[in-house]
């Protein structure tokens, strides 16, 4: 357990925004750290308003006695959901693997080091829904002032167990993927399921609200709550701790959550360096065939490279692609339901001709298509590579050619079948489907190259896993707020332009500005990768 301290601390030490902020004298990484800070407490402060308003709702139909079994349930779902999608990134297939594995630490101190880690990071967004939770559930019960202490203490053992069940789901998947070529191939279906699941969430909610009946879906979900914690002790034991201050369920939430801890990592360290290495190297196949090699231009390579990297990273595969996805599952629901009747569940069947949404129909795709750029992430996720670019024979310039071809790949072909599904489903004229075509074209032409832009005046190369630059990289951030932003507002404007102009007017003119837009990016782009040479 020190050794896991020692190495817990000096992680934590080396990775800290604090740090940085303290010692380095460059003054856009403190830029980054304060940024990055004030960014993640306005989201903190956010679920606090949630979980906050959610007591309310309890308080004032009189269900507030239900709030500690909710408080445990969404922590503990979010500590599993959290866990399971970060495993591959945290515990296995990391970036200083070698460096921990040649220290005089055992495998299982590794990697229950490697867990405390994750554990630690993800612990504000816990506590944050906890206290949160305790401050409506104190205003309306007024309980014991012993309450207050426990509630906390045994919130932050609450994700323990969900993340332990996680950890070792993630190693079985681990385990039986390192085998095969392609190793993230069912984490990444399990993670597009819970993704399309999430997107359904609203109408499921929207369904059990049709009626209007608050306090009856409310109590419904007070009942299904304290079931819950029938079926899975830990919510139980946080419940009866909480409520009736019982000393028997404090205990045994702390003691199973010491006892799995022990275990899983006993098992787990047994074949921690079998699978991690499987997953940096596969054995070549028995029946392999000496053949000749097809020659790519260099762009054509990097392209292809990139999809090497997509198809062998969860992480990268289900943010880069999962607006792919999304669009071709809404055009091919719009196709089969019918464009008017998504648009009537949509306006609440409100009285107007719906052939005046038409010219927003490439802006609905790209709001999918749109929503990640590969180009945002791909210059930071050489990382520890960077300098084997630094010294090939291959202008910048070229390598993010290569980059943006394959996002151009990636997203119009997919763009392509959304918008056809769509016009199909419409009864669009021929005309105006070309030109819409054309517009899609366009838009992910500027997604590419403005998020190539994001990616390159915003590189992170120091990263400890590929998840600080896929998903909280700085890049991504300021390449999605304003484009998300800006193609909401542009959607209602062609919906307002389309009742008194031509669509076919509307469609050209936004043509000829995504045009204007991805050239000028793309010369941004091109001088970026002068001045990096």
């Amino acid at each position: 357990m020190k050794n896991s301290i020692l190495l817990l601390k000096t992680l934590l030490l080396s990775t800290s925004g604090r740090n940085i902020y303290k010692y380095s004298k460059d003054k856009k990484k403190r830029n980054k750290v304060v940024l990055n800070t004030i960014g993640m407490v306005f989201l903190y402060l956010m679920l606090m308003g949630y979980s906050i308003a959610m007591c309310i709702g309890y308080g004032v139909t009189g269900l507030i006695d239900s709030a500690p079994v909710m408080c445990a349930l969404i922590i503990s779902a979010l500590a599993f959901i959290f866990t399971l999608f970060k495993t591959n990134g945290y515990l296995f297939h990391f970036k200083e693997y070698d460096m921990l594995m040649s220290l005089p630490f055992e495998t299982k101190t590794v990697a229950a080091c490697k867990f405390m880690y994750m554990y630690i990071k993800s612990l504000p967004w816990y506590l944050s829904i906890s206290i949160a939770m305790l401050i409506g559930y104190g205003f309306f019960v007024r309980p014991s002032v012993l309450v207050y202490p426990v509630w906390i203490i045994l919130s932050l053992l609450l994700p323990v167990i969900p993340m332990l069940a996680a950890a070792f789901l993630g190693f079985l998947i681990a385990k039986l993927s390192a085998g095969f070529k392609k190793t993230n191939i069912i984490q990444t279906i399990l993670t597009f399921i819970f993704i399309i699941f999430c997107f359904s969430l609203r109408y499921i909610i929207e369904y059990m609200f049709r009626d209007d009946n608050v306090q009856a879906t409310l109590e419904t979900a007070a009942d299904m709550t304290e079931n819950a914690a029938k079926y899975y002790p830990p919510v139980g034991w946080f419940t009866a701790a909480v409520r009736r201050l019982d000393v028997l369920s404090m205990l045994l939430l702390i003691a199973v959550s010491a006892l799995l801890f022990a275990g899983v990592f006993y098992i787990v360290g047994k074949s921690y360096r079998n699978i991690n290495s499987a997953l940096d190297s596969h054995a070549a196949a028995k029946n392999y065939k000496m053949t000749g090699q097809k020659r790519k231009s260099p762009v054509m390579a990097i392209a292809f490279k990139e999809f090497k990297r997509m198809t062998g990273s969860t992480i990268y595969m289900t943010n880069g692609a999962v607006g792919e996805l999304l669009a071709v599952l809404f055009g091919v629901v719009t196709l089969i339901i019918g464009f008017d009747k998504i648009v009537g569940v949509v306006t609440q069947n409100a009285p107007f001709d719906y052939s005046i949404l038409q010219p927003a129909i490439p802006f609905i795709i790209y709001f999918f298509i749109g929503m990640v750029a590969t180009t945002a992430f791909t210059p930071s996720l050489e990382g520890r590579n960077y300098w084997i670019i630094q010294s090939l024979p291959i202008a910048k310039k070229t390598v993010y050619q290569g980059k943006m071809l394959f996002n151009m790949l990636l997203s119009v072909p997919f763009m392509s079948l959304a918008v056809l599904c769509m016009c199909i489903s419409a009864k669009v004229p021929m005309i105006n489907t070309i030109l819409y075509l054309v517009l899609g074209f366009m838009l992910c032409a500027f997604s590419t190259t403005w998020g190539c832009v994001c990616g390159i005046r915003h590189m992170k190369l120091d990263w400890e896993n590929e998840v600080e630059v896929i998903k909280q990289g700085a890049a991504v951030a300021i390449y999605m707020l304003p484009n998300m932003f800006v193609v909401m507002g542009l959607t209602v404007l062609v919906v307002f332009a389309g009742m008194y102009m031509d669509h076919k007017l509307i469609a050209g003119i936004f043509i000829l500005i995504a045009a204007l837009l991805a050239l000028l990016c793309y010369r941004i782009v091109m001088k970026l990768a002068e001045r990096k040479d």
